[in-house]
Protein backbone atom coordinates (compact mmCIF):
# COMPACT_ATOMS: atom_id res chain seq x y z
CA UNK A 1 0.00 0.00 0.00
CA UNK A 2 1.52 3.39 -0.52
CA UNK A 3 1.90 6.21 1.58
CA UNK A 4 -0.81 8.16 -0.25
CA UNK A 5 -3.66 5.45 -0.63
CA UNK A 6 -6.44 5.74 2.17
CA UNK A 7 -6.35 2.59 5.25
CA UNK A 8 -9.11 -0.24 4.60
CA UNK A 9 -11.09 -0.58 7.83
CA UNK A 10 -10.02 -3.94 9.48
CA UNK A 11 -11.62 -5.54 12.19
CA UNK A 12 -8.98 -7.30 14.55
CA UNK A 13 -11.46 -9.66 15.82
CA UNK A 14 -13.11 -10.70 12.91
CA UNK A 15 -9.42 -10.99 10.63
CA UNK A 16 -8.54 -13.30 13.65
CA UNK A 17 -11.52 -15.30 13.19
CA UNK A 18 -11.22 -15.18 9.53
CA UNK A 19 -7.46 -16.93 10.11
CA UNK A 20 -8.47 -19.36 12.34
CA UNK A 21 -11.18 -20.54 9.92
CA UNK A 22 -8.59 -20.82 7.03
CA UNK A 23 -6.35 -22.48 9.32
CA UNK A 24 -9.17 -25.23 10.50
CA UNK A 25 -10.46 -25.55 6.61
CA UNK A 26 -6.73 -26.75 5.89
CA UNK A 27 -6.49 -29.12 9.03
CA UNK A 28 -9.79 -30.26 7.43
CA UNK A 29 -8.64 -31.31 3.97
CA UNK A 30 -6.13 -33.76 5.55
CA UNK A 31 -3.38 -32.64 4.49
CA UNK A 32 -0.58 -32.25 7.25
CA UNK A 33 2.31 -30.41 5.61
CA UNK A 34 0.20 -27.90 3.76
CA UNK A 35 -1.88 -27.33 7.40
CA UNK A 36 2.05 -27.12 8.99
CA UNK A 37 3.10 -24.51 6.23
CA UNK A 38 0.29 -22.73 6.75
CA UNK A 39 0.50 -22.30 10.76
CA UNK A 40 4.41 -21.75 10.12
CA UNK A 41 3.78 -18.77 7.56
CA UNK A 42 1.00 -17.09 10.17
CA UNK A 43 3.45 -17.89 13.14
CA UNK A 44 6.27 -16.27 10.33
CA UNK A 45 4.27 -12.87 10.01
CA UNK A 46 3.35 -12.69 13.80
CA UNK A 47 7.16 -12.55 14.73
CA UNK A 48 7.91 -9.85 12.10
CA UNK A 49 4.48 -8.07 12.73
CA UNK A 50 5.99 -8.47 16.49
CA UNK A 51 9.60 -6.99 15.86
CA UNK A 52 8.60 -4.30 13.87
CA UNK A 53 5.80 -3.37 16.50
CA UNK A 54 8.38 -3.89 19.79
CA UNK A 55 10.81 -1.52 17.31
CA UNK A 56 8.35 1.13 16.62
CA UNK A 57 7.26 1.08 20.68
CA UNK A 58 10.99 1.54 21.52
CA UNK A 59 11.60 4.41 19.00
CA UNK A 60 8.00 6.42 20.59
CA UNK A 61 9.46 5.47 23.99
CA UNK A 62 12.72 7.59 23.55
CA UNK A 63 11.55 10.03 22.61
CA UNK A 64 10.12 12.64 24.95
CA UNK A 65 6.76 11.74 26.67
CA UNK A 66 4.87 8.99 26.81
CA UNK A 67 3.06 7.32 23.25
CA UNK A 68 0.46 9.80 21.88
CA UNK A 69 -3.10 8.55 23.43
CA UNK A 70 -4.23 8.30 19.61
CA UNK A 71 -1.90 5.62 18.99
CA UNK A 72 -3.08 3.60 22.39
CA UNK A 73 -6.48 4.63 21.68
CA UNK A 74 -6.71 3.29 18.60
CA UNK A 75 -8.97 0.00 18.30
CA UNK A 76 -6.49 -1.68 15.50
CA UNK A 77 -2.97 -0.42 16.93
CA UNK A 78 -4.46 -1.43 20.36
CA UNK A 79 -5.19 -5.02 19.25
CA UNK A 80 -2.05 -5.40 17.43
CA UNK A 81 0.33 -4.69 20.80
CA UNK A 82 -2.07 -6.69 22.93
CA UNK A 83 -1.93 -9.75 20.44
CA UNK A 84 1.92 -9.09 20.84
CA UNK A 85 2.14 -8.64 24.37
CA UNK A 86 3.63 -5.09 23.93
CA UNK A 87 0.69 -2.75 25.29
CA UNK A 88 1.95 -0.36 27.72
CA UNK A 89 -0.69 0.64 29.68
CA UNK A 90 -3.08 -2.15 32.19
CA UNK A 91 -5.57 -3.89 32.20
CA UNK A 92 -7.37 -1.56 34.28
CA UNK A 93 -6.21 1.20 32.43
CA UNK A 94 -7.20 -0.46 29.03
CA UNK A 95 -10.67 -1.33 30.53
CA UNK A 96 -11.06 2.52 31.49
CA UNK A 97 -10.18 3.60 28.20
CA UNK A 98 -12.74 1.13 26.45
CA UNK A 99 -15.30 1.96 28.68
CA UNK A 100 -14.45 6.01 28.03
CA UNK A 101 -15.35 5.43 24.29
CA UNK A 102 -18.27 4.27 25.06
CA UNK A 103 -20.34 7.48 25.34
CA UNK A 104 -24.35 6.36 24.94
CA UNK A 105 -23.38 5.01 29.10
CA UNK A 106 -22.36 5.92 32.41
CA UNK A 107 -20.40 2.27 33.52
CA UNK A 108 -18.62 1.84 36.31
CA UNK A 109 -16.30 -1.28 37.47
CA UNK A 110 -17.64 -3.00 40.29
CA UNK A 111 -15.29 -6.28 40.10
CA UNK A 112 -13.03 -8.24 37.73
CA UNK A 113 -13.10 -11.92 37.71
CA UNK A 114 -9.77 -13.28 36.68
CA UNK A 115 -10.94 -16.81 36.56
CA UNK A 116 -13.46 -16.48 34.82
CA UNK A 117 -12.26 -13.23 33.07
CA UNK A 118 -16.43 -11.59 33.53
CA UNK A 119 -15.82 -7.71 34.28
CA UNK A 120 -18.93 -6.72 36.35
CA UNK A 121 -20.20 -2.95 35.67
CA UNK A 122 -22.40 -0.96 37.20
CA UNK A 123 -24.51 1.24 34.57
CA UNK A 124 -25.94 4.54 35.99
CA UNK A 125 -29.43 5.20 34.62
CA UNK A 126 -29.63 8.36 32.31
CA UNK A 127 -32.65 9.63 31.86
CA UNK A 128 -35.93 7.34 31.17
CA UNK A 129 -38.09 4.91 33.54
CA UNK A 130 -34.87 4.02 35.58
CA UNK A 131 -36.72 0.51 35.59
CA UNK A 132 -33.96 -1.49 33.49
CA UNK A 133 -36.00 -2.39 30.78
CA UNK A 134 -33.59 -2.90 28.02
CA UNK A 135 -30.93 -0.28 28.98
CA UNK A 136 -28.53 -2.92 30.71
CA UNK A 137 -28.94 -5.33 27.48
CA UNK A 138 -27.46 -2.53 25.53
CA UNK A 139 -25.07 -1.37 27.80
CA UNK A 140 -23.78 -4.82 27.93
CA UNK A 141 -23.47 -5.24 24.18
CA UNK A 142 -21.57 -1.71 23.72
CA UNK A 143 -19.23 -2.54 26.53
CA UNK A 144 -18.39 -5.94 25.02
CA UNK A 145 -17.47 -4.38 21.70
CA UNK A 146 -15.05 -1.64 23.02
CA UNK A 147 -13.50 -4.31 25.10
CA UNK A 148 -12.63 -6.60 22.36
CA UNK A 149 -9.89 -4.67 21.61
CA UNK A 150 -8.36 -2.46 24.10
CA UNK A 151 -9.08 -5.80 27.11
CA UNK A 152 -9.41 -9.13 25.42
CA UNK A 153 -8.98 -10.63 28.81
CA UNK A 154 -12.74 -9.69 29.57
CA UNK A 155 -14.25 -12.32 28.32
CA UNK A 156 -17.65 -12.21 29.73
CA UNK A 157 -19.65 -8.77 31.17
CA UNK A 158 -22.03 -8.43 33.76
CA UNK A 159 -23.41 -5.13 33.91
CA UNK A 160 -26.12 -3.94 37.03
CA UNK A 161 -28.25 -1.14 36.55
CA UNK A 162 -27.89 1.38 39.66
CA UNK A 163 -31.47 2.20 40.73
CA UNK A 164 -32.19 5.81 39.40
CA UNK A 165 -33.16 6.87 42.90
CA UNK A 166 -36.37 7.41 44.61
CA UNK A 167 -39.12 8.17 42.18
CA UNK A 168 -40.47 11.81 42.10
CA UNK A 169 -43.53 12.26 43.70
CA UNK A 170 -45.57 15.18 41.33
CA UNK A 171 -47.39 17.39 43.71
CA UNK A 172 -50.17 19.51 42.23
CA UNK A 173 -52.85 21.60 43.38
CA UNK A 174 -56.05 20.35 44.47
CA UNK A 175 -59.39 20.58 43.41
CA UNK A 176 -60.73 23.72 43.64
CA UNK A 177 -62.79 24.51 46.74
CA UNK A 178 -66.26 24.49 46.28
CA UNK A 179 -68.34 27.84 47.90
CA UNK A 180 -70.93 27.36 50.09
CA UNK A 181 -73.80 30.10 49.98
Amino acid sequence: MSAGSAAVPVNAEQTGRRVEEVLDRLAASGDPAATAAAEELVRSLMDFYGAGLARILHLLSSAPGEPPAGLLGDELVASLLLLHDLHPEDRDTRIARALDSVREHTLEVVDFEEDSGTLKLRAQSSGGCGCGCGSGADARQAAEAALACFAPEVRAVDVQTAPAGPALLQIGTGPAPTRTR
